[in-house]
């Protein structure tokens, strides 16, 4: 019988802290050593942030995952996927001139208002965003000079990194009160 509130109880899978996704010596994204260099740094960042948002998504259903936080919101989980997915490849618009790589999911937020809970949305979102971040990462990965400026708007490659790592960033703050909403599990 489900207890009177409609509000999961709190919980998380760590056991030496509370208040953790995971206990230290089971997470993936502790590393034990420390990047060298700035272009190292930013990539560690980048990847454990990515990897957080597929960690706060493990585990859930289709409908879980398109569950919407509150109203007038659209932001589901889902929809985030699907929006760094957007994301990446528009990122990739930003180091040259060219016309503008056409949008994924259609007109503006119709990466979130997809976010439909069916398995083939699902499994399509996991598709596209793996497949954007290599292309970034690929297109990226030619650019050794971080203060090198790129496309029309002259912005630097580090300008672009840190942007890339402030938007995961923050997604993976709304990623941890989505998930708390759908289940309860809360942690770093």
């Amino acid at each position: 019988m489900r207890p009177m509130s409609d509000q999961p109880a709190r919980w998380t899978q760590a056991t030496v802290y509370p208040d953790m996704w995971a206990d230290p010596d089971t997470d993936p994204r502790n590393n034990e050593e420390s990047p060298e260099g700035e272009l190292a740094t930013l990539l560690d960042f980048l990847e454990n942030y990515r990897l957080t948002l597929r960690m706060k998504c493990e585990g859930l259903d289709p409908e879980q995952l398109a569950r919407r936080s509150v109203p007038p919101s659209t932001m589901s989980l889902l929809g985030l996927l699907r929006h760094l997915a957007e994301a990446e490849r528009d990122w990739r618009n930003w180091l040259d001139d060219s016309d503008p790589l056409p949008k994924l999911y259609g007109t503006k937020d119709a990466d979130f208002h997809g976010a439909v809970p069916e398995q083939a949305v699902v499994d399509a979102a996991y598709r596209d965003l793996e497949r954007e971040q290599a292309e970034t990462d690929a297109a990226l990965a030619g650019y050794v000079d971080l203060g090198e400026r790129v496309g029309k708007d002259e912005t630097s490659i580090r300008e672009l990194m840190v942007h890339r790592i402030e938007e995961y960033a923050r997604h993976c703050g709304h990623a941890d009160l989505l998930r708390e909403c759908v289940d309860g599990r809360v942690g770093q």
